[in-house]
């Protein structure tokens, strides 16, 4: 089977796992993100799912989409620190928008590949439109799946 875009197998830096994204042909052209990523070897963490909350637990930018994923990749980036790591060793992102618009459904997608954890979203990722989250006035939340560097 022929594969269009694939990346050639890398090992990052600290890593003795080895990420492969590919996409293959046959299926349609994304927007950035990989249908298939593979991990050889090493240790994997999954990270809960990032809330828009603050540290003590406060809803922060309550109807504000933007400000609620800035609040959501901020943290983000402070577990993957706590593991050792960072966005680019993600393997797998699922993002999840409390809506069912598709243009604010983009423009979510588009501030995250945007953020300090974009790298995270070139990986093997979803985007989903969803009807609640857990916290009252939560409009975004992502979970990670990271390969993690020894």
């Amino acid at each position: 089977m022929a594969v269009r875009a694939a990346l050639t197998p890398v090992r990052l830096s600290g890593m003795s796992a080895r990420i492969t994204r590919i996409n293959p042909e046959g299926l349609h052209e994304t927007p950035g993100y990989h249908h298939i990523t593979v991990v050889e070897a090493g240790r994997v963490a999954y990270l809960a799912g990032q809330c828009p909350l603050d540290r003590r637990g406060g809803l922060i930018g309550p109807g504000a989409l933007d400000e609620q994923i800035d609040q959501v990749a901020a943290n983000a980036l402070v577990a993957l620190a706590a593991v050792g790591a960072r966005p680019e060793h993600a393997v797998r992102s699922v993002i999840y928008v409390c809506s069912d618009d598709t243009g604010v459904l983009g423009a979510a997608w588009r501030r995250f590949t945007d953020s300090v954890i974009g790298p995270a979203f070139t990986t093997a990722s979803t985007l989903l439109g969803v009807a609640q989250l857990g916290f009252t006035g939560q409009l975004v939340e992502v979970d990670l799946t990271v390969a993690l560097p020894d």
